[in-house]
């Protein structure tokens, strides 16, 4: 069935269904950490594929890697010496239990009070569309783009990426570029306009505890048998301290204050608590001490437990003593933090932390990522800056992303700037049930959108130059 068509277009008209478009996308299950939808992950890079040709791109087409298929497109611009951009986002999406999910199934797009409902309406395929659109708008009265444009979707990022090192190493040349720009990222609200100028590294580790051989019961050993899950639970509340601080040692030496510009427009970006608190589904706001909330999201680190692990789930619980425990942590990273210093002091943690009676083990990910921030001084960030400030009639704030993006590793390959834009909102419960978009979100991205492309080419650096 088609959806009612988008009644606030960006400044010209789309000369298409384009809900109807994004939502035929949406129907295909492209969850990449199920292998059972590999075949739909392919059909998925496909669709991409053909909707870029539609589009007006010479040149779209999949690549393969060893695991799940990314999408690459290029449009030279009219003028061959204009600066080239790149835009990285994803077509893969966060796995789904549909017994979770009331207002529609997580496949069968549904069209809700201005919003579009469906996994993958906000992370990322809507953010991906915006850029189509906008792109559609701007080469309406052009016979090619004023930037050449070059896109690198890729199909396992909600699996960490695995192969992104992979395809930026083989492809370097088709991906040289002046500017970067990653579209897997949040906005605030809808009454303020913001651009992303800094995102969060991560650190992910699954730490394992064992107690026994194998699991006991308690009848026979309980109050002298070492306990798997209790130790877990140990280390885990150790990991902060009574002031939410992390306590890996020397976690905080690397941390750098935020640019004047980013302090001053978080001191004074709208918050209410209330408010945020509803449109995240969370009951408080703990954190670390002395910090307000935006300033925790986005310009301080943090350790979280993602999943623990303890026990037969298959069974009834009843006697028995675990001889295993596992806990999966992620740890989220602020300029000028490093990764594999992290990872480092984690497990010099861990050697401070033990006791004797249980064995450890850490494995810590091998996608861990640097978190980035756009040189605040660069043109191109002023040229987004007017344009979201353009598309929204009102001067656009800088914030950050509480998440992590490939910022770092996308400007280490392509020796380039790596700017931030997104039409996700914190309400729109990316990795939930029951994810959204905003349709006002997607148009006010691709007004901004169309307007960046025609402001880059005189904002952005010089032809043939690095910044």
């Amino acid at each position: 069935m088609s959806l009612p068509r988008i009644t606030t277009a960006p400044d010209a008209a789309l000369g298409q269904d384009a809900l109807d478009e994004l939502a035929d996308w949406v129907r295909i299950a492209s969850v990449s950490s199920d292998p059972d939808r590999a075949d739909d992950v392919r059909r998925s890079a496909g669709w991409l594929v053909e909707a870029l040709r539609r589009t007006g791109f010479p040149r779209a087409e999949v690549w393969e890697t060893e695991g799940l298929p990314a999408v690459y497109a290029c449009w030279p611009a009219a003028d061959p010496g204009a600066p080239a951009l790149l835009v990285y986002s994803h077509h893969d999406v966060h796995a789904v239990d549909p017994s979770e999910w009331q207002v529609t199934e997580p496949f069968s797009p549904l069209l809700r009070e201005g919003r579009l409902h469906g996994r993958g309406t906000s992370d990322a395929k809507g953010q991906i569309m915006s850029h189509l659109w906008a792109l559609r708008t701007h080469v309406a009265q052009r016979t090619a783009p004023a930037v050449t444009l070059k896109y690198l979707i890729e199909g396992e990022e909600e699996v960490g990426s695995v192969h992104l090192a992979d395809l930026l190493s083989e492809h370097a040349g088709d991906l040289d570029a002046d500017v970067v720009m990653v579209s897997d990222s949040m906005l605030w609200s809808l009454d303020e306009p913001t651009v992303c100028a800094t995102v969060r590294g991560s650190v992910t580790a699954s730490l394992t505890v064992r107690g026994a051989e194998r699991d006991l019961h308690s009848g026979a050993v309980s109050g002298a048998a070492a306990n798997a899950a209790v130790e877990l639970c140990r280390l885990v509340d150790r990991l902060s301290d009574e002031s939410g601080r992390v306590t890996l040692p020397g976690f905080y030496d690397a941390v750098a204050a935020p640019g004047p510009r980013l302090r001053v427009d978080v001191e004074t970006l709208p918050f209410d608590l209330t408010d945020w608190q509803v449109e995240t589904g969370t009951f408080d706001a703990p954190g670390e001490a002395g910090f307000t909330v935006p300033e925790r999201l986005w310009t301080r680190p943090s350790a979280e437990v993602a999943r623990l692990t303890a026990g037969r789930t298959d069974a009834p619980a009843l006697g028995l003593i675990p001889a295993e425990a596992s806990a999966d942590l992620l740890f989220r990273l602020v300029p000028e933090q490093r990764a594999d210093q992290v990872a480092d002091q984690l497990r010099a943690w861990l050697a401070g932390h033990q006791r004797p009676g249980f064995a450890y083990d850490l494995e810590v990910s091998s996608t861990i990522s640097d978190p980035y921030r756009t040189p605040p001084d660069h043109p191109a960030l002023a040229a987004l800056t007017r344009a979201v400030s353009h598309a929204y009639g009102a001067p656009a704030r800088h914030i950050g992303n509480g998440g992590a993006a490939p910022g770092a590793q996308l400007a280490r390959a392509c020796d380039a700037p790596v700017l931030f834009f997104g039409t996700g909102l914190p309400g729109d419960r990316w990795h939930g049930p029951d994810e959204r978009v905003e349709i006002q979100a997607l148009c006010l991205g691709a007004r901004a959108l169309a307007h960046f492309l025609d402001e880059l080419p005189t904002g952005g650096p010089p032809a043939g130059q690095k910044p």
